[in-house]
């Protein structure tokens, strides 16, 4: 490890996207703390005291806490993600989304600009309902957290949230561009890095007025080291499909047959599912805790974090989103057919048709366990807070998208080391997967 990182210095453009990156997120934390005009520090603060251990406690997560400040960047990525979402999502069923995304590079370009188009129609639509939703909000003492309520505050947040928005998006594509690793998912992974040092204070003084024992932190901490291990395993999780290539005449010379495999992560999604899933939660839950309705107030209260009904409608998303990314990313069926084309197979599996049925077959079933690994992780704090009144959402969703940037990030900074001839960051060699 220390003669991998060592090469990184040997390496300036390596060194200039890392910095750049480091540079880029230190900007996205500075806008955490540039206020939104027109609101009364206090009264939020009071507000969000009262929030805790409600859902929009989650949200707060996300942002990195620029919501509970109701900073510049109060809406964080969020509304891109959503998006995202939607635009994936039609590229299923609109013919002409469906043809871009087969267009490569050029159509990859236009269905991104389509989702910076939503980006920014998410982030009006949010804006305007927040604005309007904190001018009926009080403090504890009953004092209004809009100073001075009316369009013209209206108006302003709204500009100033989707500018907000749209600023740490391009952040965002400028890191995944310029810098390293992926962007967005960096933004978010300094938002919640962020936190865990007022998580682990706030655990502290529980544990100096005695409401928390010394002895349960220690098996929390054993239980965090625990899962990490957990998660870092299962992501490094592979299912290789051996692959033959026959004998070919070169020339005059017989050259024999090769042997390959196709390597079938366990998690092929990544962290992607969790985000999209708390993202279709976090939106509308945003909104409804900002709208003094009380019809929607008894769906945000049913949506409570540690309650079983938004444990299964996150269970499921993440299922849902499991799968249908993994088809969106791996296609069994162009598989076979570029294996059949360069003369590749399966042993004891016809070419064609037949493999890619075989291909599928496996990989719905990793799907199936990478799913269900996603799903329970990511409802641990739930129980946790629930049962053991943990402060802060242990593992869960944060832990897992801590964890797999990560690992992200490592391989393509390993890999950058790697492509100029140097050794990985690991003496063993590259960041492989282990083998299912």
């Amino acid at each position: 490890m220390a003669g991998g990182i060592q090469n990184i210095g040997k390496i300036p453009e390596l060194n200039r996207r890392i910095l750049f990156t480091i540079l880029l997120l230190a900007v996205y934390r500075i806008g955490v703390f540039i206020p939104t005009p027109g609101i009364d520090a206090q009264a939020l603060a009071g507000f969000f005291n009262q929030a805790k251990g409600t859902l929009l406690d989650f949200v707060v997560m996300f942002t990195g806490g620029a919501l509970e400040r109701f900073s510049v960047f109060a809406l964080g990525i969020m509304p891109y993600i959503s998006a995202s979402i939607i635009i994936q999502l039609l590229t299923v069923v609109v013919p002409h989304l469906e043809k871009l995304s087969k267009e490569g590079e050029s159509g990859r370009k236009q269905i991104t600009q389509y989702t910076r188009y939503g980006t920014v129609a998410l982030s009006l639509i949010q804006g305007l309902g927040i604005s309007i939703g904190l001018e009926s909000m009080k403090g504890p003492a009953g004092e209004l957290v809009v100073q001075m309520p009316g369009w013209g505050f209206r108006i302003v947040t709204i500009i100033t949230l989707t500018a907000g928005t749209a600023f740490i998006m391009w952040l965002g594509e400028q890191i995944t561009e310029r810098g390293i690793g992926n962007g967005i998912s960096l933004i978010i992974f300094a938002g919640i890095v962020a936190r865990f040092p007022t998580a682990v204070g706030n655990t502290f003084s529980l544990v100096k007025t005695g409401e928390m024992n010394f002895l349960f932190v220690i098996l929390l901490v054993a239980m965090m080291v625990a899962v990490i291990a957990f998660i870092i395993f299962v992501e490094l999780g592979q299912r290789r499909i051996p692959i033959q290539y026959p004998k070919r005449m070169v020339g005059r010379k017989m050259y024999g047959g090769q042997s390959s495999h196709i390597p079938l992560k366990v998690n092929s999604a990544g962290v992607i599912p969790p985000i999209f899933a708390s993202s279709l939660i976090i939106f509308p839950a945003t909104a409804i805790n900002f709208i003094d309705l009380p019809w929607l107030k008894s769906i945000a209260n049913g949506l409570n974090p540690t309650g079983g009904i938004y444990n299964a409608l996150y269970a499921g998303l993440i299922i849902f989103f499991t799968y249908f990314y993994t088809a969106i990313q791996f296609n069994p069926n162009d598989v076979a057919e570029n294996l059949k084309k360069y003369g590749g197979f399966v042993p004891g599996i016809r070419p064609g048709p037949n493999t890619a049925e075989h291909i599928d077959k496996i990989l719905t079933r990793l799907t199936l366990w990478g799913a269900i690994y996603l799903a329970v992780v990511c409802v641990l704090p739930s129980f946790l807070i629930g049962w053991w009144n943990v402060p802060f959402y242990f593992g869960g969703t944060s832990l897992l998208i801590v964890v797999g940037v990560a690992l992200d990030t490592a391989q393509q900074i390993e890999s950058h080391v790697l492509a100029r001839s140097y050794d990985g960051l690991l003496k063993t060699g590259r960041l492989k997967g282990r083998r299912g």
